[in-house]
């Protein structure tokens, strides 16, 4: 099929003379001209056609455009190639090296449709329910690796390379990889097990036994990344979160969390004014919840206080530190306006008696 087209082009070229060289020019300007045509003119067509009977959704033709646009331009340059005649020794290493061109551009096409489908899927829970948004990065890692594979093969099988060795060289360096690199993998199975596990999502408050907390912003295969309220990124080992208790602030039936703000009042205050202080406080705060309600536990007989817990809820976990600090501003000023005392640590002293001559040596 390819001598047909390349005889069925060099007849049309037989109009411009036998110049070879100029014929190669010719062909190369042309192939330009199809792909500017399709750049331009038909892909924007399909576009409009796509979102007037959407049949097809435009990322798909964007992704779809570059490899179409580069592989017109290539089978331009190769057919020039076949045109200019040259040597047997050269002309493999071109055909080579445009295919080696036209397969990096189509992997990278393949990659992006996967991941559009698998996004597509996450999206559409009811169709496949082990990929979705907790398992997606996942399956994109998977999918990834499995392309590139293939696309390794292809480029070694267009540069005729066996790889009947190959193969045999990566047994033999997969077995000592997996020793030396005992801790990459542990956490590689670590980040399969969490993923599959699924005891946090991406944007999941969580705390580990490290005392690292902060929002979980990218599960990956070796590690998860961890945005702290410092606007610092703490990237994590799988293998260490595995073995580890998780605490997930977002877990739950809902992200709502409950905020605790401990505080001690004198005895002799009036316990009833003091819940009555505490729930307006609540309610007057714009990031507390309504639902459920806010509520006020009397915990104990401190040593030198009646101790009070302010329990409410805020819809993030990312809240907790502000809201307690406004509520702790509001429950001092709050106090203050009914005399409501907030007792602080102090120590008297008492002296029993002096040391007997104290009295005669200070006077003299």
């Amino acid at each position: 099929m390819v001598d047909d087209w390349q005889k069925h082009i060099e007849v049309f070229l037989q109009f411009f003379g036998g110049n070879v060289y100029l014929q190669a020019v010719i062909i190369v300007a042309l192939s330009w001209i199809v792909a500017w045509l399709l750049n331009r003119i038909i892909i924007l067509y399909l576009k409009k056609l796509a979102q007037r009977f959407k049949i097809i959704d435009d990322y798909l033709l964007d992704i779809l455009q570059p490899p179409l646009v580069a592989s017109i331009i290539l089978i331009g340059f190769g057919s020039a190639i076949r045109v200019v005649g040259v040597s047997d020794d050269i002309k493999p290493i071109a055909f080579s090296v445009l295919q080696m061109i036209a397969l990096l551009y189509w992997t990278v096409f393949v990659m992006k449709l996967f991941k559009y489908a698998l996004n597509g899927l996450a999206k559409n829970r009811k169709s496949v329910a082990w990929v979705n948004n907790k398992t997606l990065p996942l399956f994109e890692n998977l999918v990834s690796v499995v392309i590139v594979v293939f696309a390794v093969y292809f480029l070694f099988a267009l540069w005729n390379i066996d790889m009947t060795a190959w193969l045999a060289s990566a047994g033999i360096i997969g077995i000592a990889v997996g020793f030396a690199a005992k801790d990459t993998l542990a956490n590689l199975f670590s980040g399969v097990f969490i993923v599959a596990d699924a005891p946090y999502k991406i944007g999941d408050y969580i705390n580990l036994e490290g005392g690292e907390r902060g929002k979980v912003t990218k599960i990956g295969l070796r590690s998860t990344r961890l945005l702290t309220r410092d606007d610092v990124e703490v990237t994590v080992p799988n293998s260490v979160i595995g073995n580890n208790k998780i605490i997930n602030e977002s877990g739950g039936p809902y992200e709502k969390s409950r905020i605790r703000v401990r505080v001690g009042v004198a005895y002799g205050s009036d316990i009833d004014a003091v819940r009555a202080a505490l729930i307006e406080v609540a309610d007057k705060e714009p990031e507390v919840c309504k639902n459920p309600e806010s509520r006020v536990r009397f915990r104990q007989f401190g040593a030198s206080s009646l101790d009070f817990d302010l329990l409410c809820w805020i819809n993030q976990p990312e809240l907790r530190g502000r809201v307690i600090d406004t509520l702790h501003c509001a429950i001092y000023k709050k106090f203050n306006e009914q005399d409501i005392e907030i007792p602080f640590s102090k120590q008297d002293l008492y002296i029993k008696e002096l040391p007997a001559g104290w009295g005669s040596e200070s006077k003299g």
